[in-house]
Order: structure tokens, then C-alpha cells, then sequence
């Protein structure tokens, strides 16, 4: 059992691929496959989901300047930039007009993006401090990184050679994060931060079970048995009414999981109180054994 960390360098270089071995060497991993190789990869997330037919955002890839400009030219703002690595919102920003999109667009098959950014962290260290989410110490390793780059951000280099736009869906002022494990699953509601349209990452939590909607967590078992995963989480905005996948994960951040009132079976049955996610993970690997 191994949480493959996508912003440590060791882990990026060799994490899926030891994994995959031991598996191929007919040994019980987890994550397995189909749970990690998508991990941290918003382009795979992109083209399982469509051959999946999940209600996914609208998302175009594109692989060369000459057919992203020509898309810019005809599309409509705003859009959601992101690279393809990334958590807690890091690297995503709202392009809101074509002259924006174009400027992204030379970026990403000219200098490219690093996978750190030092502003935009600095700023959500910040953010967070004010809030009362962080402490100073933290504030100041966001200056120290801001001069000094991460080990990660060295080795992994710049983003280049493709560019990455979601349809902007308006009218959420939240998302939702369902996290199936097995046969059950869990889910939180996160408030996007104040002057933004980005709510992961934001620390503006929601747990009660009457902010979930059934449909989505029935929605979401469904996915995660066409995926057959272990463990994953889908990010859901709304439109119309309806629910839209905008990415999915397999690891989460326990500290914010811990406060869960909590979860649901695979027949929708609600059990309330504290429960203990990563022992389901320990219980899913010794039954495949």
C-alpha cells in the first residue's frame, strides 16, 4: 500500500511504475491500475471519462498552436485553463476573453507553465493565514518557495506542448467531492473562496448529510465500478439541475475528511457517526488477496 504523492519527486519519477510491477508480478497492490494511472493527469482523466460516457465538463485538448488558435477564434469566454497536474486548484485560472486564451496558448507551446506556481501559492498561503486556516511559518515558506523553487517543480520541468480548456459552467458557488471506497462512499461540500470561482483547496467545508443529493452518490458508484477502482473521488459542479464531473483523484487529505457525519453504502443507506475510510482500503485489498 503506497499514497503516491504527486508533488515528491521520487514518487512521480518511479511511484506507478513499481506499482505496476509488483502487479504484474501477481501481487495485491493499492492503489492498482485503473485506480492510479490517471492520478494527477487531467488530459487521461479527460479521455477516460468520455469513453466512459460520465457526465463530464466539456473539455478540449489541444497538441498544436495552429488548432488551439483556430478554436479560440471561434469559441466562447469564459474558459477554465488548467495544466494537467495540479491539486487544491493549484495551476487553474479563468481565461475570460479570447485575447487571454490566445496569450495561454503561446505560453503552452512556447516557454510552457512550471508545475509550481509560486505566485498563486504564496497568494492561497496567504489567503489562508487570514483566515485563520494556516499560521505564519507557513506564510513565510510560501516566500522562501517563491524565490526558491521546489525540488519537484525542478526535476518534473515546464508544462509545454499542449493546452487544456474547460467549458466555464456559471452559477456554482460550491462544489461537490464524492469519494467512493469500495462499496461505500462519502462526500463534502467545498464553498468557493471569496472574489473566485475555485472552491477546491478552499478550506469552506460543508458536511451535513442534507447538502448531498442521492442521484450524485448513486451516480458515483456507478462510475467507480465502470472504472473498477479501489478508491476515487469525483468532483461535481451542477448545470441545470444536472450533475457535471470536472475531475476525479484518488487520494484526499485526511485532515479534511476526519469531520464527515457520515456515509453511504452501495444500496443508499445512510449510516450516521465517525467511521474510518483508510481501513476500508486495508478490508478491499485483503478480500482481492
Amino acid at each position: 500500500m503506497w499514497h503516491i504523492n504527486h508533488q515528491n519527486s521520487k514518487d512521480v519519477l518511479f511511484g506507478r511504475q513499481l506499482l505496476y510491477s509488483i502487479q504484474a508480478a501477481g501481487k495485491t497492490t493499492f492503489p492498482d491500475y485503473n485506480t492510479v494511472w490517471h492520478f494527477d493527469d487531467k488530459v487521461g482523466q479527460k479521455y477516460l471519462l468520455e469513453a466512459l460516457g460520465a457526465p463530464f465538463v466539456p473539455t478540449s485538448v489541444f497538441y498544436s498552436k495552429k488548432d488551439a488558435f483556430q478554436w479560440a477564434e471561434n469559441t466562447t469566454f469564459p474558459k477554465v485553463f488548467k495544466l494537467r497536474g495540479g491539486a487544491g486548484s493549484a495551476n487553474v485560472r479563468l481565461a475570460k476573453t479570447k485575447q487571454e486564451a490566445l496569450r495561454l496558448i503561446k505560453k503552452a507551446f512556447g516557454s510552457g507553465f512550471s508545475q509550481y506556481d509560486r505566485v498563486g501559492n504564496l497568494k492561497e498561503r496567504i489567503r489562508k493565514y487570514q483566515l485563520g486556516k494556516t499560521d505564519l511559518f507557513d506564510v513565510v515558506k510560501g516566500f522562501i518557495r517563491f524565490v526558491y523553487p521546489t525540488r519537484y517543480s525542478i526535476i518534473a520541468g515546464r508544462e509545454r506542448g499542449y493546452v487544456y480548456f474547460q467549458e466555464f459552467i456559471p452559477g456554482n458557488n460550491y462544489d461537490i467531492r464524492v469519494i467512493v471506497i469500495g462499496d461505500k462512499a462519502f462526500a463534502i461540500k467545498r464553498m468557493v473562496r471569496k472574489n473566485d470561482f475555485r472552491a477546491s483547496g478552499s478550506g469552506n467545508i460543508k458536511y451535513e448529510k442534507d447538502n448531498f443529493n442521492d442521484d450524485m452518490v448513486k451516480l458515483s458508484f456507478s462510475i467507480a465500478k465502470s472504472m473498477k477502482s479501489q478508491c476515487v473521488a469525483f468532483d461535481y459542479v451542477s448545470s441545470e439541475g444536472k450533475p457535471l464531473l470536472v475531475e476525479i483523484s484518488y487520494g484526499f487529505v485526511k485532515d479534511v475528511y476526519d469531520p464527515c457525519v457520515g456515509y453511504w453504502d452501495k444500496n443508499m443507506n445512510w449510516y450516521e457517526g465517525r467511521f474510518n475510510p483508510y481501513a476500508w482500503m486495508v478490508d478491499g485489498l485483503l478480500k482481492s488477496v
